[in-house]
């Protein structure tokens, strides 16, 4: 009987933050010439042709450029689109169509934790939902990573609010509780997923270690850093207020140029509505399972503060 011959596996969205993360774990796992690493800009992709990786150009708002580039491929990876509602939807509509025309195996997609749950008020929530819906109505086999919010958002704005010689931070998230899991555990989650064989139509928690209130995410930073930062509770509308006066853009057509927050207030806010009203409180984690190791805690994560920052945005997609 002839051996089957493992396909090509791609990794989109090798430019931004957490694909390039992906990009790196991957080539550990699966032998380069297995890889196709795709961006929206030639110039981004560079460095990995330059390692012998097959690359493409690809924009999800080009479909006919995604099936060209899924052709022939046995597992795809998604990476959420940086950007939210109706854009964000159409694209990965796109994409998913892309995958059916193209006859891709296995798609890899970072949803979000309780993305499945209607009632979720996060603006993120229907994006994911939907997304995850229309790849559940083709024959697609599929492996939904729902990650629980990203540590290094927190750290940030942590260290924005030190700088700035602030002394508290407003937040609308109650004594709501969150696992927090680092963009590096999750970048691995999903490298782990891409060499997996045995996973199929399966959804999995990608969550950290243990659930953190607010107050108690502010503790453990304060005790590595000393400093004293001290949480403020507030309502939706009293933070929305506060982002609209320092300048944080409502959405991401917004301007971000004179931001001191790389992110959406509907976004942050909303986020802030699930965890006060226990949306993200899933105890239910699958990242060991998958991955073999221990996710990173929010203590080492402080303590290699450096190391955990959200960075700059990237959307570069038309």
């Amino acid at each position: 009987m002839e051996e089957l011959k493992m396909q090509k596996v791609v990794v989109n969205g090798v430019d931004g933050n957490f694909g390039k993360l992906v990009a790196e774990y991957i080539q550990e796992m699966i032998p380069k010439n297995k890889l196709i690493f795709t961006a929206p800009q030639a110039d981004k992709l560079k460095k990995y042709a330059d390692l012998g990786i097959q690359t493409a150009v690809v924009d999800f708002n080009s479909p006919d450029e995604l099936v060209k580039a899924f052709a022939h491929v046995d597992k795809v990876l998604l990476i959420s689109m940086p950007f939210v509602g109706k854009k964000r939807r159409q694209a990965h509509k796109n994409f998913v169509e892309a995958c059916v025309k193209a006859r891709v195996r296995q798609v890899i997609y970072t949803s979000v934790l309780s993305a499945g749950n209607p009632f979720n008020p996060s603006v993120e929530n229907a994006d994911h939902g939907y997304t995850e819906s229309i790849i559940q109505n083709t024959d697609l086999d599929y492996i939904f990573l729902r990650n629980s919010l990203f540590a290094e958002a927190f750290i940030s704005d942590y260290l924005r609010a030190v700088n700035n010689h602030e002394n508290s931070i407003e937040k609308n998230m109650g004594n709501g509780r969150v696992w927090f899991i680092s963009r590096r555990d999750a970048a691995l989650s999903a490298a782990c997923a891409l060499s997996d064989d045995q996973l199929h139509r399966a959804t999995l928690n990608i969550n950290g270690l243990e659930p953190f209130t607010y107050t108690d995410f502010l503790k453990v930073g304060n005790e590595v850093t000393g400093n004293q930062i001290s949480y403020v509770k507030k309502t939706d509308q009293e933070l929305y207020d506060y982002f609209d006066k320092i300048g944080v853009p409502r959405n991401t057509d917004g301007d971000f140029s004179k931001s001191p927050i790389q992110a959406t207030s509907e976004g942050m806010v909303t986020f802030g509505t699930s965890v006060r009203e226990g949306y993200l409180d899933v105890p239910m984690s699958d990242f060991y399972q998958l991955t073999g190791k221990d996710p990173t805690t929010v203590k080492y994560m402080f303590e290699h503060k450096d190391e955990f920052l959200l960075g700059d945005r990237h959307s570069t997609e038309k």
